[in-house]
């Protein structure tokens, strides 16, 4: 999978950064405030050079040793004064880029979770992962103190060279054509930098994905000694990020070394200047001394433009990984206005449904060409074919996580995107094959689609389940069940996922092959137990063994992207040669499975 989906678009940095500001606006006075701060410590540090030329042109060359003390006394509180300044530049800054980079993050994790389940399928976790924690913080760091030093910087740079100007003309002018030579050069460090800047981010990225891979597939790599080669791979990434993070360092070094290079030429030129000006008359020694100690001030602003430009490069490609996310479509949205279902009764039925996914490619036939289905409220219906048929995907579709690609599912006669997702996924709840829990408590896991639900409720979705294991874990329905739910079994991990569907209370439940994970009794007993719910539930099950048919009322046979076949199982067994087929895979399927488990 490629590190950046979407090619970033060419903007400038300027129109990169503009785009922070609905985000950065409630921070911005403070900022303001902090740049005033930052700039009247710059002045003030531009101010003690001229009390100094009066010190020197005064007291120290008429040798009147009186005089001394109010040009110190004064230097003093400027110095007292500029450290004041930079303490409250600092107070200033340093809070609101904080709730800037915690405002950010949390528009970003609303924004992944309202986007649909095809853009997760496309971008790796890893590089979301970069851009909710790496590059929020460079944008943070930037606010609090890249933007306000490199603003504070140019400007006491423009008001320094006014200040030697004011000095001495010729030598004024003379330490700003040798400045210009650091301005082109920043415009060409732009043009590298912002291109390696990328390339790093994304290839951290990379490396986030790999190590997530990794740690959730542990027990994989173990299991079949694959270790080393997992740390090859790892190894060859993080050697790429190396490389380009060298890139990057070479780009920050060549820029420092015309910022070392050029200040330290544009001394030694002003002062051969300053000394034949001096020696001719046409400058006092205050003078001279004023203009070297207001260009020693000036040498850190424009040391540090080198920085202040990598950081400012580092902000702008970590704005536009972000708003890569942002601006990503969601194309599953709730309507306006809304349909709603007061007393829905369950039924479901799939008109004309066609589905492909959006990377396939175009010559590929639809995965679903054309499902006509219809689930009668309060019948069980189960969907059987061979591997690959798409019945997850058919299922997928009725809690919007897909849309149809063409023709509609309805709810009750309302087609579903006539909904809010938040109703509809209110009355059809599923369970999936691939079990999936949260860092959460037990009571946590199971009640996640309908918190408020009682205790009695929580019990009975438990009985239900086959989940009674959870009373002698450490703290019974209050133990935290770790990431992922690792801790347990995936047969405990799937029945914990059967009984948050159950618990829900929908009007509509959706089974994808939940009991594939259980041994032959917890099977039949969560089987006996789940009679009882779908007695009153509208049912889809997703079947891969022969038992789990035997719930249904009835039985939908999926082939070639159509429903071929409807009716009970024994009707298909007698009449249809494909269903026999299909059935017959799924005994030898469980017939291994079986003798796997008693070996």
């Amino acid at each position: 999978m490629p590190s950046s989906p979407r090619p970033p678009a060419k903007v400038s940095t300027f129109a990169s950064i503009a785009r922070l500001y609905p985000y950065a606006r409630s921070a911005l006075p403070r900022i303001y405030l902090g740049m005033g701060a930052a700039m009247i410590a710059a002045l003030v540090a531009l101010a003690i050079p001229q009390v100094l030329r009066g010190l020197v042109d005064g007291p120290l060359q008429d040798g009147d040793s009186s005089k001394i003390w109010g040009p110190v006394a004064i230097v003093l509180a400027l110095g007292v004064l500029e450290a004041a300044m930079i303490w409250l530049r600092r107070w200033f800054v340093l809070q609101p880029g904080t709730h800037v980079e915690a405002g950010m993050r949390n528009r970003l994790y609303e924004q992944l979770q309202d986007l649909p389940v095809s853009f997760h399928d496309r971008w790796p976790s890893g590089q979301l992962l970069s851009r909710a924690i790496s590059d929020l913080n460079l944008i943070r760091r930037w606010i609090s103190f890249g933007l306000v030093l490199l603003v504070v910087n140019i400007l006491t740079i423009v008001v320094g060279l006014g200040v030697l100007v004011s000095i001495n003309w010729m030598l004024g002018v003379l330490f700003a054509v040798c400045s210009i030579p650091l301005w082109i050069y920043g415009y060409v460090f732009e043009k590298k930098y912002s291109v390696v800047a990328r390339r790093s981010q994304d290839q951290a990225g990379d490396l986030a994905t790999s190590v997530e891979e990794s740690v959730h597939g542990i027990r994989v790599l173990k299991a079949f000694g694959r270790g080393s080669h997992a740390l090859k791979n790892f190894q060859a990434q993080a050697e790429d990020l190396r490389g380009t993070e060298i890139e990057k360092a070479r780009a920050i070094a060549g820029i420092w070394l015309w910022l070392l290079l050029v200040p330290d030429v544009t001394f030694a030129l002003c002062l051969l200047g300053g000394v034949w000006l001096a020696a001719d008359g046409q400058l006092t020694a205050g003078e001279l001394v004023a203009f070297f100690a207001t260009a020693t001030v000036l040498r850190w602003p424009v040391e540090s433009i080198g920085y202040l430009l990598s950081m400012t490069f580092d902000a702008r490609t970590a704005a536009d990984r972000f708003f890569e996310v942002m601006d990503e479509v969601n194309t599953i949205t709730d309507p306006e206005p809304p349909k709603t279902i007061a007393d829905p009764a369950g039924r479901v039925v799939f008109e004309g449904v066609h589905f492909r996914y959006p990377d396939s490619p175009a010559q590929y036939p639809d995965l679903l060409d054309g499902i006509d289905l219809t689930l009668e409220p309060g019948e069980t219906t189960a969907l059987v074919g061979l591997t690959g048929c798409g019945k997850s995907t058919l299922t997928a579709l009725t809690t919007r996580l897909y849309d149809v690609t063409s023709g509609r599912v309805t709810l009750d006669g309302v087609d579903i995107r006539d909904l809010t997702r938040t109703e509809l996924r209110r009355h059809i709840a599923m369970a999936f094959e691939d079990a999936t829990l949260f860092s959460a408590s037990v009571r946590d896991n199971v009640l996640l689609g309908r918190p408020d639900a009682s205790d009695a409720d929580l019990a009975e979705a438990l009985e239900i389940a086959q989940a009674g294991f959870v009373h002698d874990l450490p703290e019974g329905i209050s133990t935290m069940v770790g990431e992922e739910g690792l801790s347990l079994s995936g047969g405990q991990r799937q029945r914990l996922a059967l009984a948050r569907a159950v618990a829900a209370s929908p009007k509509v439940l959706v089974l994808d092959d939940p009991l594939s994970a259980l041994d032959v009794d917890t099977e039949a007993l969560v089987e006996a137990a789940l009679r009882r719910v779908l007695a009153s539930t509208t049912a889809l099950i997703v079947a891969h063994r022969p038992s789990t048919v035997m719930l249904a009322d009835r039985v939908a046979l999926l082939e070639g992207g159509r429903v071929t076949a409807v009716g009970r199982h024994s009707e298909l067994l007698a009449s249809n040669d494909h269903y026999r087929f299909v059935i017959s895979s799924l005994e030898d399927e469980r017939a291994r499975e079986l003798k796997e488990a008693n070996a």
